[in-house]
């Protein structure tokens, strides 16, 4: 089970931290990312970061603002945003997978077993 918590209204420039604890049926945890989805949109991939050697991919459009952290014993992902911009308004989802995923294979959705409900969030100019 997924649930993603933490989204919010700001305006441009202010931070958001989401996370997402991971717990039940996801099981042990080895990938954890996250995902948005803009209204009349397609899902994209924002970042993610594996368990055993804390290795991170983001999307190119974050990369610099945002910043993926785990908390392994917690079984927690957080999503730390800054600078954020209205283009970043969107459902945030997180996702997680039970294997390793490899490096070039993290910004793909088909690569997560289990998906949570998203987090709104808003930026407004």
């Amino acid at each position: 089970q997924l649930q993603a918590s933490g989204g919010g209204i700001v305006q441009a420039g202010e931070s958001l931290r989401p996370s997402c604890p991971a717990s039940g049926r996801t099981g042990r945890t080895y990938t954890m990312g996250w995902f948005r989805q803009a209204p009349g949109k397609e899902r994209e991939f924002v970042a993610a970061i594996r368990w055993s050697d804390g290795a991170t991919s983001y999307a190119d459009s974050v990369k610099g603002r945002f910043t993926i952290s785990k908390d392994s014993a917690k079984n927690t992902v957080y999503l730390q945003m800054s600078r954020l911009k209205p283009e970043d308004t969107a459902n945030y989802y997180c996702a997680a997978s039970r294997s390793q995923i490899i490096i070039s294979a993290l910004a793909r959705a088909a690569s997560y077993n289990y998906w949570g409900q998203g987090t709104l969030v808003t930026v407004s100019s």
